[in-house]
This record gives structure tokens, sequence and C-alpha cells, in this order.
């Protein structure tokens, strides 16, 4: 065929890739070389291409500019951390480059090896900061730190787990170092409460941002260069970093999918729900969850000849109960009662149910929550769960006990005392106990398994984790029974 012959096809073909650069824009990929126009005698993309930032790559840099630099600062503020923020930023910084990389390059078929030269400042900077000699005095940050930094493998990861869902699940681990540091520090040096919110806001953020742009694994740009072939911009290097003297100052645009957010928070500021005039819906009935099973768990449209005994029918489910679903409540019933019921994580824009005591009578009863964190502020009298499942639980002090009763896999923290811990029909509960309660705290259980307490010890420093015994051997002893802990606890 002639080229006059061809042309009509050309620009057709032209119109369709035109359209693919427009779809591929909107989801934050680099737009692919084009070699009529936008490559350099080289091959490689031009100028004004490379300097293109894509939406991953802008919103990365607005989660550095606010959430990376406040934490390197809070570092660089506690003198004795001596270079650990500079670390931090060679990680995020190396982090950007390889999101850079991806946006440019198809996927490889083995992405660790790939990225070997990439993930080498990562891979330094971690094992730096893991080997820095600090006084002991900084046992507990570096601690928490630690705990923060196996954020950074999330651009080699791939599902399962989400990527965002490993770097949330780091802050159980982290603030368990981080509430040590709060108490320690609270009203004597705020440098040191600065240190541990701020990182705690890098992690959430983190994850955030990465299940926005990255929620399958690291986001791959399928019609790009092989990564062989790419080479790393200038423009990506730590220099090019914001200086912590310079990121405040910094006007900065919300990244794409930060403007709900910020909408969520300030209604929630001004006292208003960011959900507010919504119909609830269920896990069952979004349909981008696993639970998701289709029209078989919607309600049928009934016809107005059927009776209203066949409807009653239809809603009922197997076991013959008609299926309900609870609004979660957190209220205070007078004289002294909290009642807390199906919580669940997303019941609080935080993440957390906040309990503000204000007298030791007050009692906190807590029910049916799922998936949810509960934290218990000031001292109360007793604290019951009841029929609940993978919860945390974070209390200061109860004069009485915390029972917890038919639960699954629960974490309880108490950062005070409690001289008693009754465990009954639960499996799964595991329990950090303060300095002051080691001494003074009692467990009774009934009918419990895979129970656990843990604690640190003041003189190593080391976190001791020991199994609440569940088998027992009895004994008929001059006609006395007597029981033992079973050897397998010994």
């Amino acid at each position: 065929m002639t080229s006059k012959e061809l042309a009509p096809l050309q620009d057709t073909l032209d119109s369709i890739l035109n359209r693919l650069e427009n779809l591929e824009s909107h989801a934050g990929l680099q737009p692919p070389v084009r070699s009529k126009s936008n490559t350099s005698s080289g091959g490689g993309p031009s100028s004004d291409e490379a300097g293109m930032a894509t939406p991953a790559i802008e919103a990365y840099q607005n989660h550095m500019t606010q959430a990376a630099i406040p934490f390197i600062e809070a570092c660089d503020a506690l003198g004795g951390l001596k270079d650990t923020g500079s670390q931090i930023r060679t990680i995020w910084v190396a982090i950007q480059s390889i999101i850079e990389l991806a946006s440019k390059c198809k996927k490889p078929s083995d992405t660790q090896s790939a990225l070997g030269t990439h993930l080498k400042p990562i891979q330094d900077a971690i094992a730096k900061t893991r080997s820095a000699r600090l006084d002991r005095k900084y046992d507990w940050h570096i601690k928490a730190i630690m705990e923060l930094l196996p954020c950074a493998s999330w651009v080699v990861m791939s599902t399962p787990p989400a990527p965002s869902s490993f770097i949330k699940d780091t802050i159980g681990s982290s603030d368990f170092w981080s509430n040590k540091i709060r108490k320690e520090y609270k009203g004597k040096d705020e440098k040191h409460v600065t240190f541990c919110n701020t990182l705690k806001t890098l992690i959430i953020e983190l994850s955030a941002y990465v299940k926005e742009y990255h929620l399958s694994g690291l986001m791959w740009n399928p019609r790009g260069i092989p990564v062989e072939q790419y080479e790393l911009s200038p423009e990506i290097s730590a220099t090019n970093l914001p200086s912590p003297s310079s990121s405040r100052k910094a006007a900065t645009r919300p990244a794409p999918g930060n403007v709900m957010r910020e909408l969520a928070s300030r209604r929630t500021a001004e006292g208003n729900s960011a959900a507010s005039g919504l119909r609830s819906v269920s896990r069952e009935q979004q349909t981008w969850r696993k639970e998701y099973k289709g029209a078989s768990n919607e309600t049928p449209v009934v016809a107005a000849t059927v009776k209203p005994s066949q409807i009653k029918a239809a809603q009922k489910t197997f076991n013959g109960k008609k299926p309900q679903s609870h609004a979660p409540v957190c209220m205070f019933k007078e004289p002294s009662k909290w009642v807390v019921e199906y919580q669940t994580q997303n019941s609080n824009p935080n993440g957390v149910c906040v309990i503000e005591a204000k007298s030791t009578k007050e009692q906190v009863y807590i029910y049916k929550c799922e998936n949810a964190t509960i934290h218990v502020k000031g001292k109360v009298n007793s604290i019951i769960m009841d029929s609940c499942t993978k919860n945390n639980l974070i209390f200061e002090s109860a004069i009485s006990s915390c029972e917890v009763v038919n639960c699954k896999k629960l974490q309880i923290q108490c950062t005070g005392v409690c001289p008693t811990f009754a465990i009954d029909k639960t499996d799964g509960y595991l329990v950090f106990l303060s300095k002051e309660a080691l001494s003074i705290s009692s467990f009774v259980t009934t009918k419990s398994s895979e129970m656990n307490v843990s604690w640190v010890d003041e003189e190593s420093g080391e976190q001791h984790e020991r199994p609440i015994p569940e088998q027992f051997v009895h004994r008929l002893v001059n006609g006395a029974l007597t029981s033992e802990v079973s050897d397998i606890y010994h």
C-alpha cells in the first residue's frame, strides 16, 4: 500500500493512541514514548516528557512535604538520634525514584531483581539506622523507627496482602514503643511527643497514598520501556527533597484524592459527619469487597401482589433469623456507665473510639465490636468486653478489673494498673502490662485458649512474652485433689 493509502489508517491509530494517553494520564501512568515526534535521537523520551510528573509522583511529593519532612524535623530536633533523620530522608527519596521509574517502565518479570540497584540506598539506610550506636535514652525511639522501616518494602509487594494494609499494620507495633515515650516525656519534653505523633502520621499518610495510587502493588506503565533502558532522572536526589526550613513555606496543592480526606476532616472538626445524609451500607453491600455476593445478598423487589407473609419469609436466612444491621454506639448513661457497641475500624474518623472518663466510679461496657480500636482515657472502675472480635483496647487504669467474655483475638494494653484480668470463653488474648501493673496484676481464666501476657524488662529493655497456662495436671493425694501446671509451660 502507498503512503497516501495508509494515511487514513495512521490518523485513526494516532487518534486511538491519544485517547489511551488521556486515560493513562488520569490513571497516573506516564504516557508512552511515541516514535513519531516524542523521541530523541537516542530513542529515549524527550526533555519535555522526561520532566512531566504523573499524578502519582505529584501526590508522593506532597506526601513527603506534609508527612516525611515533619518527621525528619522531629528526629533532627532530638540530638541523640544523630543521623537518623538523614537516613529517613534517603529512604523516602529512593522510594520516589522507584515510583518515577515505574511510571516510565513496564513491569519486569522479577521486580526485586530489576530494582536491585534502586533498592540498595534503602537497604543501606536501614542497616545504618539499625547499627547506630545511640544513648540508651533513645532505645524506645529507635525501636519505634525500626517498626516503621519495613513500610519501605511496599514497592516490591503485590497482593495479598495489599501494600496499604501491610503499611497500616505497623501502626500497632510502632505505637507500642511510642506510647512508652509519650508516657515518659509527656509534660516534660514535648519534642519527644512530637516525634511519636509525626511518626504515626507518616505511616497513616503513606498507607493512604499507596491505597489510592498503588492498591495492588507498585503501578507500572504497561506500554513503557524496559527497566534496563531507564536512566534515573537527575531531578530525583536527596538535595531536591524540600529542606526542613522550607517545607513549612512550600505552597503545595492537594494531591488527587486528598481533597476528599481534607473535606472529611473539616466536617469532622466542625462537628458534622462527613457521611451525613448518606445511606448506611454494610460490607456485604459494597461491590468492591470480597464479601459481596451479588443479587443473592440483596432484598428482592417484590410485586405489590405478594403477601406480607411471603415477604417476611423471603427476608429470612437459612437459620430462620432476619438479617440485621446496627449503628455503632458510644454513649454515657447516667449515673456511671459507658456503653460502646458495634464499633468497627471505620466507625470513627481516625479509626479510634475514644472514651474520656471523668470519675473513678464509671464503668465501661464494650459489646459486639469488630476490628475496632478503643481507647479509654482516665481511671475507671471496671471494663467489660463482651462478644468482640479482633479488637484493640488501650486503657490507663481500672480499680476493679478488666474482664473479657466470649471474645476472639483481642489485644489489650494497660498503661497504668489493673489488679485483675478475667478471661472467660475467649480464644486469642494478648495483654501488654506496664511496669506498675507487673507486681499487682492477676489473671483468672475459664474455658479460654491462646492467652499471652507481654511486658518489658526494665533492666535490659527487652520485650518478654509468656503464655498463660490452659492445661493442668490433676492428682488425688491423700483424698484431696491437687492441680499443677502442665510441664509444657516449664
